[in-house]
Parts: structure tokens; C-alpha cells; sequence
């Protein structure tokens, strides 16, 4: 059954962009690694002495959200257990009401791994030992536990968890944070506190083993094709050019769409899907938020002068065909499934037929240990996007915050749309594909990867210069990490 194709949305610039031909030069510079940025990525000993101090109690946190938002609450919550000298226990992730995902801490990342790289920061524990065994999600979710913190705020400081949770290890050695999303400030922090963020962040978190193995699978067949001969029955290496003209190792961009259901409906904006899909939306933001959705006081057209719709697969597609990719760049999904469908897909997949996803690139043998589970599917495709020579983000949300951050840290190139910029190209439906081009282009120049420093209230996970890295002059004077 052949695929639905959806008519592009934007007709006029679809066409047109399927007959660009990008100079060579032009596809060379965008494949060309960043220049180092005056930063280098530096994470200094937390510690002061060989050996931690004696422990004030147990902490333990209960970690809702998908992948990346449980990844920053680890790291709060390591810097928690520092603020407070206390153990940490290895923190429990609860169940997404949307992934559905069961998987443990133990199941995602490499707990040996993690606990070694940060002995010497803070005291961290597998399970609680027997005398508190009785602490567990049961127990907080069948009464009001006094060793449950459920008061902690938003964005909290350093002398709240002094003032509220110290008192509570005190008391009974123990104390369970819970909701803990969120919950450390990013201001007004001790550099150390900071720099162990950073450390938890960009080195302590590593994927189990099998993850790590099925992501350098899915790397090596972007990297180096594979084509089948049905007539004769073998498979070959497909001949790979790179953007010199040079045969070798090919490149590769990995794509975030973030264009899935929540996605779209929570953002009230207009996806040219007509009535059907406006009154699907409808019932489900009714039966999800009983009506309410962001931003819904505005417009359509407000909210896309304002960068607040997330762009369609076909909107992503016309920005990189604009930027100077063309139908041979390769294109590696990293995403859940698109709202839509192929139908959805179809008017990227015609500008890059080049697209590849886990499914096209391994077999159901191989993504058997991730099958059904959303978290470690997202590990797979967040150690991909890691391993990309570009990374783009559709839209922003915490997958895009995480992988932005990670490769900020390491100086690797990442496209971050212009959405304000591109929602009034797109209304603009008399636009040539010239002038769209030269827009695109120019709205571009400082988001192709130019390090911005964070600012007041930003995360650290999104923007890690200057908390996680050091000034060239410093280089002498700091540990790095590669």
C-alpha cells in the first residue's frame, strides 16, 4: 500500500526548493567543523580533601518527565546531596503517563560508571541499606510521610534545602524529595556546586553498554552505507563523497523533529491539516488539559510571529534546503513518532530522500533490547545526535536542550532555527524562493553553532558557557575533559 502524501503547505517555496542546486563551496562551509571559541570544556575537583566527610543521611528523589528532563534532575539532584553532605541514593525514575516507559536508572545509564566518576565528590549508595527499606514510592503514595519533602520550589536555592531538608536528616536520616523537577536554582550557586552539575552532566552520564553499542551501529551504516544487490544477493559499501568531492567517510545530520501529538496540540497553533485534524486536536487537548493550552489568547498568526509553533517536517526541510543542503545530504530521525505519519513526512523525505531512522538502519534483532521503551530509544538517538557532524532541533523542548548543551560543551556544530524569523517567512505566501533563501540565510549567520553565554535564569544544561568551561588562558589550570 503505497504511503498518503500530503499536499506541501507551502506550495510555492516546495517547488522551488526542489530545484536548488547548492555550490559545492557553499555545502563545504556548512559541513566545516566549528574554530575552537576562546572555551575549553574544564570541570574542577569538588572536593577539597582525599576523603568525603561523614554523611548527614540518605536522599532520595523521585524523578517524573522523559529521558532528558529525568537526565537534568540528576544532576540537581547530585548537586543537592553535595549542598547537604548527604548520600545519595541512585534516583528513581517515575513512570511517564505519556511514554509509559518502566525503565530504571540502572536500565538507561551505567551505574558503575556514574558512581566512580563521582567518588570523590559525594557518598552515593545503589539501595538504601535494610534499617530504611521501608522508604520507598509505595510507602509515600499511600500517606503524608514526615520524611517526604513535597514543599520544594521551583528553581529553589541552596540555602532552602540547608533551612527545610537538613532538619529532616537530622530527625530521622532520611529524607525523599518528591516532585523533584526542576527543583535548584541555576543562580547564585557556588561555582562548585555549578562545575559538579557540569561534571554529573557531561561525564558522569553515560548510556549502558548495549545502548552505547546499537548507537555506534546506527553511526557506522550513516557513515558508511550499505547498498543490497537483490539481483546477485550481496550487500556492498555504497561509494560515499564527501562535501569536497572526496571519497571517504560520509556525514551526516541528525534531525530532532519534535513534532509528535502532545507536541502539536499543546501548542494551539494551525498545521494546515484542515478541519479533521483542528477537531482532533481539540478533543484531545479537552481530554488531556481539559481545553487549556499555551499561548491560546493568541492567534495563529501571533504565534508564529513569535517562534512559538513548532515547525512541520516540511517547514524543516525548506530551512535546510535554504541553508545549503541539498538531495544528498544524509538525514538520521531522531525523533518519536511524528503526528501525522508518513503522510507528515512526505515533503521532507521528497527534499532528502536520504532519511534514515533505528528502523532502517538496524534490524528488529538488534533494536530488541529497546524495543517498546521509549527511554532507552531516546538514548539511542541522543548518543546519535552526539555523534552527528550537525545537529538541528525543529523546536525547542528538553531533548533539544540536552543535546544543544552537550555539544555547546564540546564545540559541535548545531543549527538552532530562527522560529520568530521563519513563522513570518512562511505566512508570507507571495515569497519567492530568492528572497526566502536570503532571509533564511542571513537570520542564520549567528545560529550555526556561535557559543551564547547564559544568561540570568537560563539552565546550565542548555547554555554551559561560561559555568562548565574555561577561558583559554585558564587552560594550564584546570582538568579537562575530552
Amino acid at each position: 500500500m503505497e504511503p498518503i502524501v500530503r499536499k506541501p503547505r507551502h506550495s510555492r517555496l516546495f517547488k522551488s526548493a526542489l530545484q536548488q542546486e547548492n555550490l559545492n563551496e557553499q555545502r563545504s562551509e556548512l559541513w566545516t567543523p566549528l574554530v575552537n571559541q576562546g572555551w575549553n570544556p574544564c570541570i574542577d575537583s569538588t572536593s577539597t580533601s582525599s576523603s568525603l566527610p561523614d554523611s548527614s543521611g540518605y536522599i532520595q528523589v523521585f524523578l517524573d518527565g522523559g529521558l532528558n528532563q529525568q537526565r537534568m534532575g540528576i544532576c540537581d539532584a547530585v548537586a543537592v546531596a553535595k549542598i547537604l553532605n548527604a548520600t545519595l541514593v541512585i534516583p528513581y525514575l517515575e513512570v511517564n503517563p505519556v511514554w509509559k516507559d518502566t525503565s530504571s536508572f540502572e536500565d538507561i545509564f551505567d551505574v558503575g560508571h556514574f558512581m566512580n566518576v563521582l567518588k570523590d565528590d559525594i557518598s552515593i549508595v545503589r539501595e538504601l541499606p535494610d534499617e530504611y527499606a521501608w522508604s520507598t514510592r509505595e510507602y509515600y503514595a499511600s500517606a503524608i510521610r514526615s520524611t517526604r519533602v513535597k514543599n520544594a520550589p521551583l528553581h529553589a536555592s541552596a540555602n532552602w534545602y540547608l533551612e527545610h531538608i537538613s532538619p529532616v536528616l537530622e530527625s530521622y536520616g532520611i529524607a525523599a524529595i518528591s516532585p523533584f523537577s526542576h527543583r535548584l536554582a541555576f543562580n547564585n550557586m557556588p561555582v562548585n556546586i555549578q562545575r559538579l552539575r557540569c561534571k554529573v552532566n557531561f561525564k558522569a552520564l553515560t548510556f549502558v553498554p548495549h545502548v552505547r553499542n546499537l548507537g555506534d551501529v546506527l553511526v557506522n551504516r550513516l557513515r558508511f552505507p550499505v547498498e543490497s544487490d537483490d539481483a546477485v544477493g550481496k550487500e556492498y559499501l555504497k561509494q560515499v563523497v564527501d562535501t569536497k568531492g572526496v571519497k571517504g567517510v560520509g556525514k551526516f545530520v541528525a534531525l530532532h523533529l519534535r513534532f509528535d501529538k502532545d507536541m502539536a496540540a499543546h501548542s494551539a497553533c494551525d498545521f494546515g491539516g484542515g478541519r479533521a485534524e483542528k477537531k482532533a486536536l481539540a478533543r484531545y487537548r479537552k481530554a488531556i488539559w481539559q481545553g487549556r493550552v499555551m499561548n491560546s489568547r493568541f492567534t495563529d498568526e501571533e504565534l508564529r510571529s513569535q517562534g512559538r509553533c513548532p515547525l512541520t517536517p516540511e517547514e524543516i526541510g525548506l530551512l535546510l534546503i535554504a541553508l545549503g543542503f541539498d538531495d544528498s545530504t544524509r538525514l538520521y530521525l531522531a525523533s518519536h513518532k511524528v503526528y501525522g505519519g508518513e503522510a507528515r513526512i512526505a515533503a521532507l523525505r521528497k527534499l532528502f530522500p536520504q532519511i534514515e531512522d533505528k528502523k532502517s538502519l538496524a534490524s528488529a534483532v538488534e533494536r530488541a533490547r529497546i524495543k517498546g521503551k521509549a527511554s532507552l530509544s531516546a538514548a539511542v538517538d541522543y548518543y546519535v545526535s552526539m555523534h552527528s557532524d550537525i545537529f538541528v532541533s525543529a523546536s525547542p523542548g528538553n531533548m533539544h536542550n540536552a543535546v544543544v548543551g552537550h555539544r555547546t560543551y564540546l564545540n559541535l556544530k548545531t543549527i538552532r532555527p530562527n522560529m520568530a524569523l521563519l513563522g513570518q517567512l512562511f505566512m508570507n505566501k507571495s515569497m519567492n524562493w530568492s528572497d526566502f533563501q536570503a532571509a533564511v540565510v542571513e537570520g542564520h549567520i549567528n545560529r550555526l553553532g556561535k557559543i551564547k553565554i547564559r544568561k540570568e535564569k537560563q539552565s546550565i544544561y542548555t547554555y554551559p558557557v561560561p559555568d562548565c568551561v574555561c577561558q583559554q588562558d585558564e587552560v594550564e589550570e584546570h582538568h579537562f575533559v575530552k
